[in-house]
């Protein structure tokens, strides 16, 4: 997909969805999809932001969504990396309120 890599590791016990790029209207579903394929097969899982450069209120729906549905299935779920204007919109959507939000892959637990 143009505009965002995904790729997928395992750290410390977690699967970790590594975002790159842009998240936004034009590929937010291609990435929820994505996400939630990576959520269905691991008990934990990790949003490392740390490559995202943009992220749109379509973005923060798809972190949103994987947040419900962690929850609901009894799953952990965190965001790591976050920085800059990432970090500061998903500050001001409160997101770092409705999720755990830790400075890196390095502080999994």
């Amino acid at each position: 997909m143009e505009d965002i890599k995904i790729s997928i590791e395992e750290k410390k016990g977690w699967s970790v969805l590594l975002l790159q790029g842009r998240l936004d209207r034009v590929n937010a579903e291609y990435v929820g999809s994505k996400a939630e394929e990576t959520m269905a097969a691991a008990a934990k899982m990790a949003a490392d932001l740390s490559g995202l450069e943009y992220i749109s209120s379509a973005g923060i729906r798809v972190l949103l969504r994987l947040a419900k549905k962690s929850k609901a299935d009894g799953k952990e779920f965190v965001i790591c990396g976050a920085d800059g204007f990432v970090k500061e919109i998903l500050e001001d959507s409160n997101m770092d309120m409705l999720v755990t939000m830790i400075n890196s892959v390095e502080q999994l637990p």
